[in-house]
């Protein structure tokens, strides 16, 4: 049977710019809303009973202040958690955005050799756990530590530990950005003490109660990190095979039941053509008798992670590529994880966004809300990760690349971290909790038919049990949206609740009486939420 929920708000029925009484206007921020009158209808219909991927964990990384905040600001260290990891919802406002999933660095020991390490911003060197005399000091990373276990306590799912760079003192250079180009900056001899080390830190870690799941060995293998001011390595794909062979040892030594990720490539040419390694990733990693294959070891599942950088453009590009990626995946039987974005690229048309130096941090959210639905809608990613959860505000064309802003004590130039500062949320980090705090593990992504364009757009959720379904609309227009929505084979819901992210709003609360109440505001990101 099909459930009436009339009238549900969305969009116009047309696609694309044709809709120009709807359409993105960059010239216009913060113009008025439209009066009730001129809402745009919109039908959509829900059919929980057709799923694609389940929904493995939406999360965010510990890089690179993490450890600086939750060491030194004791402070304001437990509201930048509250504000990542809360499901707490306190006089119709969520307290936070609910990660799932948590990325935590594994640092090369630049901050121990400080200006000797290569990286010249104090704040961008990581510290590890082993000495040069070779001892282990569980009590290093002390604020990496302290995010993971308010983030434990507040209900987040799962661990993924990253390496950017081996340890300094098994690098050709002794330093934490590599100087090889493209080619790995461990020396031969140390490949197996480097996975021996990622093992033991993911063994310490689950000695600690902590669900780590996944190590992730390599960060943009791609890329030439010469001359970088941050840890970072160049691997090529058969160094990436042999590293994870050691790793897979080292794991199977300790019988610890943590898998291995491959290979976070900066752009998804990584995975589907020649931008790495000649045929694309997986014709590599996941052909037998290729120099590269993985695919028989115990402790790599088909999954490989991949970053949606400068390919998240214009709609039509963005959704080409992720189109791409879902029939190679299928191809080779894997699953996919989008496992870094922020918002980097310069190149997106002016008709979607106004341009950095004019954006406002909505317009960043509302982007960001874009490359989302369509990791998960064309792409069938199953995790979605952003890149650093907090750091400094950036001059750069405002702070495009952060969910929590930072204000050191000593100003924004200041490379003091002793001292107390003060933070605020993002936009961007209210709309991932649209994501986020809704759409947790075990979660399928059902079908909802609507027509969509790069105005509005809406994906659809069920959870295990069958008794809860989220949706999440973005309305890029300057107009509400009335909805009138179907779904398929449900009785009839028992509550409705609305979480709005707008520029008035932050993931603001609506506890409706009925599901025909919903109303979308304008250039707003909506939760809708169904329990049955």
């Amino acid at each position: 049977m099909k459930l009436n929920i009339i009238p549900v708000l969305a969009w116009c029925a047309c696609m694309g710019s044709a809709c120009s009484d709807n359409a993105y206007n960059p010239g216009e921020p913060g113009a008025p809303a439209d009066p009730m009158d001129a809402a745009i209808d919109k039908s959509v219909v829900i059919n929980p009973a057709v799923t694609y991927q389940t929904m493995q964990g939406i999360g965010a990384s510990d890089c690179w202040m993490g450890n600086w905040v939750g060491r030194d600001w004791t402070t304001a260290r437990e509201g930048i958690a509250r504000l990542l990891f809360s499901q707490e919802i306190v006089d119709g406002q969520p307290q936070g955005i609910g990660l799932s999933m948590w990325r935590v660095n594994v640092g090369a020991g630049s901050a121990e050799r400080g200006d000797k390490s290569g990286i010249t911003t104090v704040h961008r060197r990581a510290e590890c756990f082993v000495g040069e005399n070779g001892e282990y000091d569980w009590s290093k990373c002390a604020g990496q530590q302290y995010f993971m276990q308010q983030a434990k306590a507040m209900g987040t799912e799962r661990f993924v530990l990253f390496s950017n760079s081996p340890l300094l003192k098994w690098t050709y250079n002794g330093q934490g950005r590599s100087d090889r180009g493209n080619m790995s900056n461990l020396m031969p001899k140390f490949y197996g003490d480097f996975a021996g080390y990622l093992a033991d830190v993911a063994e310490y870690y689950i000695g600690k109660g902590f669900n780590v799941t996944d190590i992730s060995p390599v960060n943009e293998p791609n890329v030439s990190w010469n001359g970088h001011d941050q840890e970072g390595s160049g691997w090529t794909i058969e160094e990436t095979a042999r590293l994870a062979r050691e790793l897979d040892r080292a794991l199977a030594a300790r019988t610890l039941p943590v898998n291995i990720l491959l290979a976070e490539g900066d752009h998804w040419d990584n995975f589907l053509a020649d931008r790495w390694t000649p045929g694309g990733a997986p014709a590599r990693f996941w052909t037998p008798g290729d120099d590269a294959y993985i695919g028989d070891l115990d402790h790599v599942k088909p999954i490989y992670c991949g970053h949606s950088y400068w390919t998240d453009t214009s709609w039509d590009y963005t959704r080409s590529v992720r189109a791409r990626v879902a029939e190679t995946a299928a191809l080779y039987g894997l699953e996919i994880w989008q496992s870094e974005w922020c918002m980097l690229g310069d190149d997106i048309p002016v008709e979607e966004f106004p341009g950095h130096s004019a954006a406002t941090d909505l317009d960043r959210a509302l982007h960001m809300s874009k490359v989302i639905h369509n990791d998960f809608t064309v792409g069938n990613m199953a995790s979605w990760c952003y890149w650093v959860a907090m750091d400094q505000h950036f001059a750069q064309y405002g702070d495009r690349w952060l969910l929590v802003f930072l204000d050191m004590a000593g100003g924004e130039d200041s490379s003091v971290f002793d001292g107390e500062g003060s933070f605020a949320p993002s936009a961007n980090l209210w709309a991932l909790g649209n994501y986020s705090r809704f759409i947790r593990p075990g979660f399928r992504r059902v079908d909802l038919s609507h027509r969509e364009s790069r105005n509005f757009f809406g994906s659809a959720y069920l959870s295990p049990e069958g008794t809860r379904i989220v949706a999440v609309y973005t309305n890029m227009g300057r107009k509400p949206v009335r909805l009138a929505a179907e779904i398929e084979g449900a009785q009839t819901p028992r509550s409705v609740r609305k979480y709005t992210t707008s520029d008035e709003k932050s993931l603001e609360e609506e506890i409706l009486e009925s599901a025909s109440e919903i109303v979308l505001d304008p250039r707003s990101i909506t939760t809708v939420v169904y329990d049955l």
